[in-house]
């Protein structure tokens, strides 16, 4: 019993500073949007709706401005900038400013990748933050370092660039990060003992930026998290996913970790598929998004996002109640649930299109 009371009374002492960190966040960025809103209205910084676009109206771009301010000001007075943090910090403020150009005045995308590619040598050079083990999935074990360094990566490009993607509903994409930061967050604070606790900072820091603009971006949003938002969030996600599987406390973590992911690399791979199938660039923006079936199929915003959030936690909770299966059994798993999942809004978009022709 005394033993029992004396790991509740630890756990507490580990969880206090997180949840003051989460809360400075949460504070700075709620009361930083109202100004950065008025702002970008005085000076005329809106986003123009378009034919990809939901919105109808001219709305702000810059909420990852104040995600940023609480992000980093909690993480800085709260957590030892160690163990690869400052590093993840240091690609986290290159990203930022990339982000806000983009949002300020549209830059070409081989300016962002090219910055995406300086944060991500920062991280896997100077923090050696990388995938060193495929841990047995296609017989594959411990990884060259060539192709440890090339996965690497993919997987930090490939994540922040997914986040970006499904940027497209008042609330979708903070959403989507607030459930998978709070996965990797509850993740490193019980299993990832001294060595990954500034981890659990990480993501309970980019909880609060997150709650504190999500106040100001549901349904009718007042303001976006744009591209500053979007790429920081993928970018920091990333590295949480790439920490997780490394921290091998939890079975079959490579395949846990695309389960906590699994929204937003669905609709990547999905659409990717769809527009090279098309013989067109992958990079192509059109309305093939799984946000954009929802609504075609008649739900609006608030549903279509919870609808989202739904299938997340859903698989979420499905991967790490059958983690004893191995990786192989739950890729398996997952690959036809998306490819069942894939079906459905094709066959419902064949129809659409028919009934639209027929009338």
């Amino acid at each position: 019993m005394y033993f029992f009371a004396l790991q509740i009374k630890l756990m507490d002492q580990r969880l206090l500073p997180l949840i003051l960190a989460s809360s400075w966040a949460f504070l700075i960025a709620i009361f930083a949007v109202p100004s950065i809103i008025r702002v970008a209205h005085l000076k005329n910084i809106l986003d123009q709706p378009n034919f990809r676009t939901v919105h109808e109206t001219l709305t702000p771009r810059l909420g990852g401005v104040a995600m940023f301010a609480g992000f980093m000001s909690a993480l800085t007075i709260f957590t030892d900038l160690d163990n690869g943090v400052q590093q993840l910090l240091a690609g986290c403020i290159i990203l930022f400013f990339i982000g806000m150009k983009d949002d300020l005045i549209t830059i070409s995308a081989l300016k962002k990748f090219a910055v995406q590619l300086l944060a991500t040598g920062i991280v896997m050079f100077m923090a050696d933050i990388r995938i060193t083990s495929f841990q047995g999935i296609f017989g594959i074990g411990e990884l060259p370092i060539g192709m440890s360094y090339g996965f690497t990566f993919l997987v930090i490009v490939g994540i922040t660039n997914a986040i970006n993607l499904i940027d497209g509903l008042d609330g979708l994409a903070g959403s989507i990060v607030l459930i998978i930061s709070a996965t990797f967050g509850i993740c490193f604070f019980l299993y990832g003992g001294v060595s990954y606790s500034n981890y659990a900072a990480v993501a309970f820091c980019l909880i609060g930026g997150i709650l504190g603009f999500l106040r100001y971006n549901f349904h009718k949003a007042s303001i976006f998290m744009g591209d500053t938002g979007s790429l920081l969030c993928g970018f920091i996600v990333s590295i949480l996913a790439i920490q997780f599987i490394e921290m091998r406390e939890v079975p079959s973590s490579p395949s846990v970790a695309l389960g906590i992911l699994f929204v937003p690399l669905f609709d990547t791979f999905r659409v990717s598929a769809i527009r090279i199938l098309k013989g067109k660039s992958p990079f192509a923006p059109d309305r093939n998004h799984i946000h954009h079936r929802l609504l075609a199929m008649g739900f609006n915003q608030i549903s279509t996002v919870l609808i989202l959030a739904f299938i997340n936690l859903l698989v979420i909770l499905f991967v790490f109640n059958y983690s004893g299966w191995g990786n192989p059994n739950i890729l398996l798993t997952l690959l036809v649930f998306s490819v069942v999942l894939s079906i459905f809004l094709g066959v419902y978009k064949s129809r659409s299109a028919q009934s639209v022709q027929k009338v």
